[in-house]
């Protein structure tokens, strides 16, 4: 199978559906997460997750296969992406975007407040991140264990989306 070129890596996969994330899904799950970060989730900390009756969990599959998945528990009046990720083969396709659209549309769109934390050295994901109208608002000092590397907070509200900052918790750098 040839590499993808510049083009086709950023086309979308137009039968993607989104679904709910279950049990029988975890074993899919498992195998991308060690394929996608340096310290993954255990299988008890998805076990866990998909156990909140407030969370919102969902996967992206192309008819049985899983491409990715998002995590998202609720805070009181937050909601926290805990995880999210796409096979490596399928990044940058629009899946990522897919199930974050798919996770605002169920935890209650621009209205509702999200927040989460990434590498700092992960750029691609701020990226993406950022042009969902995620802002920077923080820092989590060697948060990743693996590494000691910090950990940049993000939020996106309704003020993050009109541009301003003034709904974010504790905006500025710790």
């Amino acid at each position: 199978m040839s590499e993808p070129t510049a083009a086709t890596s950023r086309e979308s996969h137009p039968l993607v559906e989104i679904r709910p994330l279950s049990y029988q899904d975890l074993p899919q799950v498992i195998t991308i997460e060690r394929r996608a970060f340096p310290t993954p989730w255990s299988l008890a900390m998805f076990v866990l997750e998909l156990s909140k009756t407030s969370g919102i969990c969902l996967a992206a599959f192309r008819q049985e296969e899983l491409l990715g998945y998002t995590i998202c528990s609720r805070y009181e009046t937050v909601w926290h992406i805990m995880n999210i990720a796409v096979s490596p083969e399928h990044r940058r396709r629009g899946i990522a975007t897919k199930l974050l659209a798919e996770l605002y549309r169920r935890a209650g769109g621009d209205q509702a407040r999200y927040t989460l934390e990434v590498r700092r050295t992960n750029q691609e994901a701020i990226n993406l991140y950022e042009v969902q109208g995620f802002r920077p608002a923080g820092m989590r000092r060697r948060y990743y264990q693996d590494n000691g590397e910090d950990a940049l907070i993000m939020w996106r509200t309704p003020g993050t989306l009109a541009g301003v900052l003034d709904d974010v918790p504790n905006p500025g750098f710790v």
